[in-house]
Formats: structure tokens, C-alpha cells, sequence
């Protein structure tokens, strides 16, 4: 299981710890991924994602998955998220032009 976000498409990071000696040592900063379900409004249906804390707060500030996704670009997002995304705009047009 890769350590990126599906959402935001954050990766591990490489830094380095310095000690007090200034020697510096590689060292990797994980993004702080959680497994959660997350539900589209639109389509009624609820879906398991492996997402950061940060991009689940943006997703509460946005209003749900919907509203996240409707601006989220789409090369940070997973083909997973990507396909929802679809739906759900496919969903909106069929609302609208009904």
C-alpha cells in the first residue's frame, strides 16, 4: 500500500536530522494518512479512502466530498477519487438539464 494521499496526492518527503553537532542524517517525513469513509452526497453512497488530516479538514471546510472534488484538480487526485468526480459531474448535468 503506497503512502500517498488520495485526495491531495501528497508523498513521503526526504529531509534530513541534524544534530546538535550539525551532522545530518536522511531521514523520511510521512504524510499523516488515515483510513476513512468518506460520502458523496450526490450519489447516496459512501467510499473507503486512505486520505491526510489535512485534506480531511478541507473536506469538512468544502462541505463534503462533493464540494471538494468539484474544485479539486485532477492530476493530485487518485483514478479512484478521479472516477467519482466523474459521476458526480455526470450526475449534475443530467440534474440540470432535467
Amino acid at each position: 500500500m503506497s503512502r500517498i494521499c488520495e485526495l491531495t496526492g501528497k508523498k513521503p518527503m526526504v529531509g534530513h536530522t541534524v544534530s546538535h553537532s550539525n551532522i545530518k542524517t536522511k531521514r523520511r517525513y510521512l504524510p499523516n494518512l488515515v483510513n476513512v469513509t468518506v460520502h458523496s452526497d450526490a450519489l447516496g453512497q459512501s467510499y473507503s479512502a486512505r486520505v491526510t488530516a489535512a485534506a480531511l479538514r478541507s473536506v469538512d471546510k468544502r462541505g463534503g466530498l462533493d464540494g471538494y472534488l468539484a474544485k479539486a484538480k485532477d492530476d493530485q487526485l487518485s483514478p479512484k477519487m478521479l472516477k467519482i468526480k466523474k459521476e458526480i459531474a455526470k450526475k449534475a448535468a443530467a440534474a440540470a438539464a432535467a
